[in-house]
């Protein structure tokens, strides 16, 4: 039984959450749906689109408006740069069961991200895993970054935002007003200072929903040695894929590659040598 958020109160979950059903729809190629059991009564739909067992993948949380299947033009995307995506919802979003709440959501996500730690390389992916959370789905993320930092490889964070009482308040919530404070939001900023993993933060010059300040605290307070703040100019908050393109998609690549090694002298050595042989 998951102890109740501060923020878990009706006022605050009708505004905070927009769930919509989708029922198990036709799977797209080179991908696979996952149920994972995180109560007894609620159970996550997730969907992995694969580029291949031995590439990096990225354990994606969606934004509060979002549903798996809204991901399958995108999935292939990251597929087509040799990057697994696993891509979770919500409870009560898509075909998963239950009902959202600020609790269900970083509790679901600690269930989600120990399950595939043990699925993936119990079904033959052996790449690292990296956390990647969008929105409402950066707290999930950097809630993990956070908890498991010696074991997560990398985290990033798309439009995400560092202090809650800003956002609700652009949402119409009045926090300050039910008695809460910033310590009884979801503490981004205070977390990802425990962050020392690599980190890649994207967002969009043109959000108006999360302005481009919340991102520039997140990138602050970060801990970590190795972090970058990307800005897309032109991009607004539900348009970062649409404007950036594939040189988003091309970027988050390249912060990978850095990562694992990669794009590093000895690998770029190893591939001409394979290559001069074939």
């Amino acid at each position: 039984m998951l102890d109740p958020h501060e923020m878990d109160r009706p006022e605050i979950l009708q505004i905070l959450f927009h769930p919509r059903s989708g029922a198990e729809s036709p799977v797209p190629a080179r991908a696979r749906d996952i149920d994972i059991a995180v109560a007894p009564d609620a159970v996550i739909g997730c969907r992995l689109f694969t580029a291949a067992k031995e590439a990096p993948t990225i354990l994606f949380f969606h934004g509060n408006g979002e549903i798996v299947q809204d991901y399958n033009e995108i999935g292939p995307l990251y597929a087509g740069q040799g990057l697994n995506f696993l891509v979770t919802d919500y409870r009560g979003y898509g075909w998963s069961t239950g009902r959202p709440s600020v609790s269900a959501l970083l509790g679901d996500a600690h269930i989600l991200y120990r399950e595939f730690n043990h699925w993936l390389p119990g079904h033959g992916y052996t790449g690292k895993l990296f956390i990647m959370g969008r929105s409402l789905g950066s707290a999930c993320a950097i809630e993990l970054a956070a908890a498991y930092n010696k074991d997560v490889n990398g985290l990033i964070i798309e439009s995400g935002f560092a202090e809650s009482m800003p956002l609700a308040e652009t949402l119409g919530l009045n926090l300050a007003a039910m008695g809460l404070t910033e310590e009884d939001g979801f503490n981004n900023e205070q977390k990802i200072a425990s962050v020392t993993k690599p980190t890649f933060i994207l967002h969009g010059l043109r959000d108006t929903l999360i302005p481009i300040w919340q991102a520039e605290k997140l990138h602050a307070a970060c801990g970590a040695r190795s972090k970058e703040l990307q800005v897309i100019p032109g991009a607004e908050h539900n348009t970062m894929t649409a404007v950036g393109g594939i040189l988003y998609f091309q970027a988050i690549k390249r912060y990978i590659d850095q990562v694992t090694g990669e794009n590093s002298w000895r690998s770029r050595r190893k591939r001409f040598k394979n290559e001069q042989k074939n």
